[in-house]
């Protein structure tokens, strides 16, 4: 039967589904049943040794070993045990087919604002109305492999290239704060860019080029901090270019070209330190050139075409661009004189043609790497150097429409080899050209122009007229020839075709199909760099090269080179699903790396062709490997499961051996370590009123956090460990004994544990005024003071210090926040929430702690650190970051990321602006400036992108404690009102009411870890 056959595809797919759906609940069955076999092994052996300690030869062990298998048999008989194994295989079973929701329930609302803005006429988004995005593969959607510490999976992009969508953008995109990669390329999207963008702070591709959008660029898109390229050329934008973007440090692309943008490019662009192509030609721009972008280090292309600087010059300081690869400055409106450039070493191509350059060209020697000069249509005046010849890789020389006078020089092609496809086009036309050589007679790759010269007039000789045709020159388009072979036609139900590059001739395959453009090409003639090109694409693709087959090209205006690209599968007549998936990634993640020559690239479409339909299911024509195999595994399973049960049955009923045992809970390990009690579950369930809800005080990741009064009448704080975070009892046991021996003044210490009945909990002493976040929030009863708050910081920053050197081994904390910093009756910070999982590389040999990679990004938005995020590296700098982001909520009271406003952002672009006490917040009263002064740049240094440029924790605790010793000593004195102490007591006594003041010896210490308990020495 055919494949296109809608029927048997139907029947096909669901007989593959009843298939998969068996193959699943027989693996289930199988290792439910090998767990429950080993559990029950292992405990009842040692049971049975416990029962049985006499004999030690064989037959007391072979009776012990049946006395086993019995109380194994005795347990699968019960019916509990019956009952929880169908409840286990059931819940296995439909599992896989229930489809729970593990997005973000946050970004999940957001792409559907997102989808209500779009006009899906050809219904590409149709997959967005059912399912989990993340799970259930939505188009355009892809999510991170893995889960953040909120537990959910997290969009890491939305790539909806080439799908006629129209509409406008949400501002909910916004809330996709972890995203890396926006791809709206080729729609027909209208309306403005949402300012909201600029909350993903995450973002590192913005690809809107090729819409319809318009109004002018968001401020809040110069504070992307890791964004490399911004790409919004092509539409319909106006208004200036915002200073703020130079603030993208991390920006290597600016591609804005074709739109309507105007006015001055801001002098301060030339501090981004990665731009690497500055393309903003085909704009409103005036003004003058800023000279400061020869101050640019990583520059390579400046493409400024078709502006208007009228009446300005080209800034002489552009001859010491020694990266530059690319200078077009065509029809800008520019005047005075030519500048010397020859001080560019690698300089391939240049065009300031259209302007009103006067002067003579200078006599110096370009770069030997050029390929294209134009310099025509100005009012260049003199003799045509001779400096143009020995140009080897020269392409066009183009000086037509000028003033240049004299002779036609006959050097300029000499010397040069022509191979292959090689050519080179002299265009001298309308000159003032009079004397040329008897003998000029240029290869004949090389065409030369000279009509509209005087030389023209006069000529009478044949060699002398053949060069005074009129000609316009254009750039060559063409599509490339292959070698044939006389095969038979490929077969017609799929979009096979030959390869003609195949080491297999004749050989039928179906390719992808792909529209790739060159941006900006440092050459004017493609056809000499076709294999090149193709050896440089299919590496950076990591294919063969016969896989590829370069169809077509054609220059389009800009110029630009446009091709269509077929792609092969390597010795076979089809794409496997991961390949299509991994081609298509390295094109829209733009991971081939960028070329000198080739400039920057963009993806024009991806055609899957027979592909569409066989990438989002199984193949329709046969079954998958996978699907077999998982069949095979399915059967394979279900045998093995029914033969144990069958043969548990027979030694069950053929058993002569039973005995009778009390029943007694599952052993532990002990733990018995000094300094910390060990609690029963029962203890626990007094002290929190069997945990009420009344006594449950917060919730986290680990699980639930109650308030519990001991029988000693001590108030504690209990985490109760959630089903899945539950350790293993070594672990457990591991974690106990590294907490017990941390004690430290600015540490939440632990008091007890308790471990029983499957449950983990761990007792930590009470703090009665909660967390530093309730009391900068603006419900809060009391606000903090300034001297508080820089005593909270010095303190917490203490406790910090302590867990990166004092610890044994050292620990990196991974999750600083508000929430995490708890206040107690006195109002001394203390740094919670840090165990076993946080655990630092052990210090080098001159005490450094280095950095290793973490498989599992932990962390809460807003305080994760951004290269931690980006590269999984954690370092002692990660905890500097979030440090220093609580900093700033101590500063200003704000969140560090509420109502689309990120607190690094927005203190950082104060300070620079001198408007920081604009942002301090001024519920904590008074404070000395120059203290706010230097606590601000402390935190923003703490906050910088890079980790080599934030200070180390010891700096941090040195600079906070000089900032507290010049503080005023009347400031240092904070009275506490009892609102915000909790005694534990029922009613409130009135030495309660009294007012306490606290010095500064709360804080002081003659060391930089100041608190530690002196009679514990960490081991």
């Amino acid at each position: 039967m055919s494949p296109s056959n809608p029927s048997h595809k139907q029947q096909q797919h669901h007989l593959l589904s009843l298939f998969l759906q068996f193959s699943s609940l027989c693996c289930c069955c199988c290792c439910f049943l090998s767990f429950c076999c080993c559990h029950f092994w292992c405990s009842n052996i040692l049971l049975t040794v416990e029962l049985f300690p006499e004999g030690d030869g064989k037959k007391s062990w072979t009776r012990n070993l049946r006395v086993a298998f019995d109380i194994v048999f005795e347990m699968a008989g019960s019916e509990v045990f019956l009952l929880g194994a169908i409840l286990a295989l059931s819940s296995c079973y439909f599992l896989p087919l229930s489809g729970a929701q593990v997005t973000d329930p946050l970004e999940v609302t957001a792409l559907g604002a997102i989808r209500s803005n779009l006009v899906d006429s050809m219904d590409k988004l149709k997959t967005w109305n059912k399912g989990d995005p993340c799970t259930s593969n939505w188009t355009g959607v892809i999510c991170f492999n893995f889960t953040f510490n909120d537990r959910y999976l997290h969009i890491k992009e939305l790539q909806l290239l080439r799908m006629n969508l129209s509409g406008n953008l949400s501002p909910e995109l916004g809330r996709l704060s972890y995203m890396k990669i926006l791809d709206f390329m080729w729609n027909k999207i209208n309306g403005t860019i949402p300012k909201e963008i600029g909350n993903i702070t995450s973002l590192e591709l913005l690809l809107l080029n090729g819409n319809q959008l318009s109004g002018s660029l968001p401020e809040e898109l110069g504070y992307l901090p890791h964004l490399d390229r911004i790409q919004i050329d092509q539409n319909q934008i106006s208004g200036p270019l915002p200073k703020s973007f130079a603030n993208l440090n991390k920006t290597k692309h600016f591609h804005m070209n074709n739109n309507s943008i105007s006015g001055q490019i801001p002098p301060e662009l030339s501090r981004l330190p990665s731009l690497v192509h500055f393309l903003l030609d085909n704009n409103n721009l005036s003004g003058y050139l800023p000279p400061e972008f020869s101050k640019l280090p990583k520059l390579l292309i400046l493409q400024l075409d078709n502006n208007n600087f009228s009446g300005t010059t080209i800034p002489t300081s552009y001859s010491s661009m020694t990266k530059l690869l690319k200078l077009s400055l065509r029809n800008c409106g520019l005047q005075g004189n030519v500048p010397d450039l020859s001080g560019i070493p690698n300089l391939g191509y240049l065009d300031l043609s259209h302007n009103q350059l006067t002067g003579s060209i200078p006599s110096n020697k370009l770069s030997n790497n050029i390929t294209t000069i134009d310099l025509s249509d100005n009012h260049l005046n003199g003799s045509i150097p001779l400096n143009f010849s020995g140009l080897s890789n020269l392409q066009r020389l183009s000086l037509d429409n000028n003033n240049l006078s004299g002779s036609v020089p006959s050097s300029i092609w000499k010397n040069m080899i022509f191979k292959g496809n090689r050519s080179l086009t002299v265009d001298f036309q309308n000159n003032l050209l009079t004397n040329i050589s008897d003998d000029l007679q240029p290869p004949a790759n090389v065409t030369l122009l000279l009509y509209g010269n005087p030389v023209c007039a006069n000529a009478n000789q044949l060699h002398i007229v053949q060069f005074c045709q009129s000609r316009i020159i254009t750039q060559k388009s063409g599509v490339l020839e292959n070698i044939s072979f006389s095969c038979n036609p490929c077969p017609t139900e799929l979009d096979y075709e030959y390869n003609p590059l195949s080491t297999m001739p004749c050989f039928c395959a179906v390719p992808l199909g792909v529209g790739y453009r060159l941006k900006s090409p440092g050459f004017s003639d493609f056809l000499p760099y076709t294999h090149d090109f193709e050896y440089y694409l299919t590496s950076g693709l990591e294919i063969a090269l016969y896989q590829l087959d370069l169809d077509s090209f054609i220059w389009e205006e800009g110029p630009r080179l446009r091709m269509n690209l077929k792609f092969f599968p390597d010795k076979s007549s089809l794409f496997n699903v991961s390949e299509i998936e991994r081609i298509r990634g390295m094109f829209t993640g733009w991971l081939i790396p960028d070329s000198d020559i080739y400039g920057p690239y963009e993806l024009l479409n991806f055609t899957l062709g027979s592909y569409a339909n066989v990438i989002p299911n199984v193949s329709t024509s046969r079954l998958s490997k996978g699907a077999i195999a998982g069949i095979v595994l399915g059967a394979v399973a279900g045998a093995v499961t029914l033969t144990a049960i069958i043969t548990i049955l027979i030694m069950r009923r053929h058993s002569r051996y039973r005995i009778v045992t009390r029943k007694r809970s599952p052993s532990k390990i002990q733990i018995k370590i000094d300094g910390v009690k060990d609690f029963t579950f029962q203890e626990m369930s007094l002290a929190t009123n069997n945990f009420s809800e009344s006594a449950q005080v917060g919730q986290g990741g680990y699980g639930k956090v109650y308030k519990g009064i001991l029988a000693d009448g001590t108030l504690v704080a209990i985490k109760r460990a959630q089903e899945g975070s539950l350790q293993g009892s070594k672990e457990f046991c591991t974690e106990i004994e590294l907490l017990s021996r941390l004690h430290h003044r600015n540490l939440v210490s632990l008091i007890g544990y308790c471990e029983e009945e499957n449950e983990q909990m761990l007792v930590y002493e009470f703090m009665p005024n909660g967390t530093l976040r309730d009391h900068l929030s603006e419900k809060a009863k009391e606000s903090l003071n300034f001297a508080m708050r820089m005593r909270i910081a010095l303190g917490s920053s203490k406790g910090i210090l302590y867990l990166h050197t004092e610890a044994d081994p050292p620990i990196f904390h991974r999750d600083i926040k508000a929430t995490n910093i708890l206040l107690d009756s006195k109002f001394t910070a203390k740094v919670a929430d840090f165990g076993l999982s946080r655990l630092a590389p052990v210090p080098d040999i001159e005490g450094t702690v280095a950095g290793h990679i973490s498989t599992v990004v932990k962390g809460t938005p807003g305080y994760l650190d951004p290269e931690y995020f980006l590269t999984h590296k954690l370092t002692d700098k990660s905890d500097v970051y979030s440090l220093g982001v609580v900093f700033l909520e101590l500063l200003t009271g704000m969140r560090p990321i509420s109502h689309g406003k990120n607190i690094v952002r927005e203190v950082s672009s104060a300070y620079r602006s001198g408007l920081v006490f604009s942002v301090v917040d001024s519920r904590m009263g008074s404070y000395p400036s120059e203290c706010i002064e230097r606590f601000v740049s402390l935190a923003l240094r703490c906050c910088q992108d890079e980790t080599d440029a934030r200070p180390p924790m010891t700096d941090v605790v040195r600079e906070l404690e000089d900032i507290w010793r010049t503080m005023p000593e009347a400031g240092k004195s904070m009275p506490v009102d009892s609102e915000f102490t909790d005694t534990g007591k029922s009613e409130t006594t009135p030495s309660s009411q009294t007012r306490e003041t606290y010095s500064s010896a709360d804080i002081s210490g003659s060391d930089l870890v100041s608190g530690v308990v002196p009679t514990i020495t960490p081991r």
